[in-house]
């Protein structure tokens, strides 16, 4: 997965306010935004796979564990690389922040200004 030097593609989630911060920083820094609402609409397993290679985590590393959906049904479980691929698929709101992609650049953004970086 790759993007132009100049666009910058972002999953994020529009019911998250630091989510669309992130957003709104990254139209500040490029006119050109490529925005996946992973509430909305599901990612695909082959676009997990990519994110997950280029971002080089396990996927489980991507949720948000203080969640209770997490606590109740995932907290201690054992889960293969396809099946945590399905609990970020079917359920996004565990996704703990946006990730952003710029050329060969991908980032998780633990905040809403880690996306500078991609300038």
């Amino acid at each position: 997965m790759r993007s132009h030097s100049r666009e910058i593609i972002i999953y994020y989630n529009s019911e998250s306010s630091s989510d669309r911060r992130a957003l709104a920083y990254a139209k500040s820094i490029s006119k050109h935004i490529v925005a996946y609402d992973h509430s909305k609409n599901s990612i695909t397993s082959t676009n997990w796979k990519m994110i997950l290679s280029k971002l080089d985590r396990e996927p489980k590393l991507l949720l948000n564990k203080a969640h209770p959906y997490y606590q109740k049904n995932i907290k201690g479980k054992e889960f293969n690389d396809e099946d945590w691929i399905n609990i970020l698929q079917k359920n996004p709101d565990l996704i703990k922040a946006p990730i952003a992609i710029s050329g060969s650049t991908i980032l998780v953004l633990d905040t809403p200004t880690d996306v500078l970086r991609l300038t």
